[in-house]
């Protein structure tokens, strides 16, 4: 059988399948069809692959046919479709235009599938993927913190304190349920309260990572200082997360108290324009679900500190000689794009819940990933496991061969938004973070006041939020693959 001819039987096979599951679902949801009536989809079968009406007569008697017979006439459906494609007469239509409709068809029927998953189905799927990316983040944290690594204790501490956003995001999310019969998402003065344990997550990371380095540096430089507190020690980050989870929750209690409703705004809207005020009417008015311009900022802010997280561990390669560290960069980037897949949800106005399960997924292959990272790591630097060595995760040849020069001078060249703790080095931590949030505020106006001006957030084209996903995903994951192949390469943000 040739290329040509395998292809457009796999084609075809796929898309029986998922006829036959489209089947599945309408007799589960809408009792057995009719006999007089077929699944719409099926009726426009034969037509819309190989424009031939003969095909679709045939198609359609033979549906009615077996759905009057027993279920086991049923369960050979599968079967018979494939036997029925064989009698179907492909001289109207060309190969490759059949092709091309079938797989056109095959996806605008998949993306109207997806569009109509509700919430709580959404919900569901994505709850398992959540409870299961736990363990590989406790197998994270354990690899991450090994006495081999020497991880400065507040860089740990920052990545730990995500185990509390999470515990403390699930009261949250049943509150919001059981209160207002929403999700989460969609009650900003709860959705802003759970999500800034994030942003405390994140900006811990940076800061204790922003002193180790700067630290190191200037031990490697031979400038003399004394060893920053948050290295050797977790109590220093481990107060700041405590005061600063302490007021995450104060956002939430107080509006509790008072009695808040289901889209009263978080922190009040303080930083919110009235409507009133300003010279300007959009093209669309703001759904009520619309975040305020305090969440988007901890959204923003969740994104751009876990960048520079990220391009800290890219420099810590250098700063520690072992290039296992710029591994888990790369570790690190399905959680990136789970993050951008959450600020995507926001964007569509939570319109497209398939997301959320993506989003769960993402969370969990990026758990995983980032403990391979750490476990590649702990083993890079000398520490044995009771199980001997894994197949393709133990290369630990760790010789130098002047690959920590070539590390200097690549990190040097860094240029983008994970970047920003070089750019920023000369600033104290206090007017660093000033800075960080400035700009996400900035970008957060930009948002919340210009995608009004536009179609597509109104619209939950599924395509169309996959693009913002996954172009900016790839982009980010194709400029480290540039820089760890070319010291001069920049990137482009």
């Amino acid at each position: 059988m040739g290329s040509t001819s395998s292809t457009k039987l796999a084609l075809l096979v796929t898309t029986v399948l998922f006829i036959r599951f489209n089947d599945f679902v309408s007799a589960f949801t809408n009792s057995l069809p009719s006999a007089s009536k077929c699944n719409p989809f099926e009726a426009k079968f034969a037509s819309a692959f190989y424009g031939n009406p003969e095909n679709e007569r045939l198609r359609s008697i033979s549906i009615q046919q077996r759905w009057k017979s027993s279920p086991t006439s049923r369960k050979s459906m599968m079967i018979d479709d494939v036997s029925l494609l064989a009698t179907f007469d492909y001289s109207s239509a060309s190969s490759t235009s059949m092709e091309n409709s079938l797989i056109i068809s095959f996806l605008n029927q998949l993306n109207d599938s997806l569009l109509k998953m509700d919430q709580d189905s959404a919900e569901t799927l994505a709850g398992p993927f959540f409870g299961l990316s736990l363990f590989p983040y406790l197998a994270f944290l354990f690899f991450l913190q090994v006495p081999q690594n020497n991880t400065p204790k507040g860089v740990t501490v920052g990545f730990a304190t995500c185990l509390l956003f999470v515990f403390l995001t699930i009261p949250a999310a049943i509150a919001a349920k059981i209160w207002y019969g929403v999700s989460l998402a969609d009650s900003d003065w709860l959705h802003g309260s759970a999500e800034s344990l994030l942003t405390i997550t994140n900006l811990v990371t940076v800061v204790a990572f922003r002193q180790a380095l700067s630290f190191e540096e200037q031990e490697r430089n031979g400038i003399p200082g004394s060893v920053p507190e948050i290295v050797v020690s977790y109590a220093p980050m481990m107060k700041l997360v405590g005061g600063l989870t302490a007021l995450a929750f104060l956002t939430a209690f107080f509006p509790g108290l008072a009695g808040a409703e289901v889209h009263t705004p978080y922190l009040g809207g303080i930083l919110d324009i009235p409507s009133g005020a300003l010279p300007w009417s959009a093209t669309h008015p703001e759904p009520e679900n619309a975040l305020t311009i305090a969440c988007w900022i901890i959204h923003i802010t969740s994104l751009v500190e876990f960048l520079v997280a990220m391009g800290f561990c890219w420099r810590y390669a250098d700063i520690t000689g072992n290039p296992k560290w710029k591994g888990l960069t790369w570790g690190l980037l399905p959680l990136h794009s789970s993050g951008i897949t959450a600020c995507t949800y926001h964007l569509f106005y939570n319109s497209i819940p398939v997301l959320v399960p993506l989003q769960a997924m993402l969370t969990c292959i990026g758990n995983t990933t980032a403990m391979f990272a750490a476990y590649r790591i702990a083993k890079s630097n000398g520490w044995s496991t009771p199980w001997g060595n894994i197949p393709y995760l133990d290369d630990v040849g760790m010789t130098d061969d002047g690959k920590s020069e070539k590390l200097r001078r690549e990190s040097e060249s860094l240029i983008g938004f994970e970047d920003l703790g070089d750019a920023l080095a000369a600033d104290n931590d206090y007017t660093f973070i000033v800075k960080l949030f400035a700009g996400c505020a900035f970008a957060s106006y930009l948002i919340k006041y210009g995608e009004v001006w536009f179609d597509f957030p109104f619209e939950a084209e599924l395509d169309v939020a996959l693009a913002f996903i996954f172009l900016p995903s790839l982009l980010n994951a194709f400029k480290w693959y540039k820089r760890s192949q070319d010291p001069t390469f920049e990137g482009w943000f």
